[in-house]
């Protein structure tokens, strides 16, 4: 009986590493590997240098062309990619609509808001 009580603080450290970093990890893992498999021609991605290109071309998985300019093509491994990149036309109003009712009176009224 004093043997589990001996082992009980490192089965409860255990646990708790499983819950707050295993686990997470493990479905972070899952979904991009999710996301990789379901590549297809035509998605814009960004790959892990940071290049923003459209698929042309999916081979078996282990290669993609990545159109990352007009008429300029780069093969890369399926690994490099980090995430799928899209940009709705929502996100895109909301930000022009900001820039332009943004005021640039000054450091402090920027920080505290408008004046009444």
């Amino acid at each position: 009986m004093e043997s589990l009580g001996a082992f009980l603080p490192l089965i409860l450290i255990f646990g708790v590493f499983y819950i707050l970093l295993i686990r997470p990890q493990q479905k972070k893992v899952k979904l991009h590997r999710e996301m990789l498999n379901n590549l297809k021609r035509g998605d814009k991605i960004i790959t892990s240098g940071g290049i923003i290109g459209r698929i042309n071309k999916v081979f078996d998985n282990r290669e993609i062309s990545l159109e990352i300019s007009e008429g300029i093509e780069i093969k890369i491994a399926p690994g490099m990619v980090t995430d799928l990149y899209n940009v709705s036309n929502k996100e895109i109003n909301k930000a022009t609509t900001n820039n332009k009712t943004e005021n640039k009176s000054g450091l402090i009224s920027g920080l505290f808001g408008k004046k009444k």
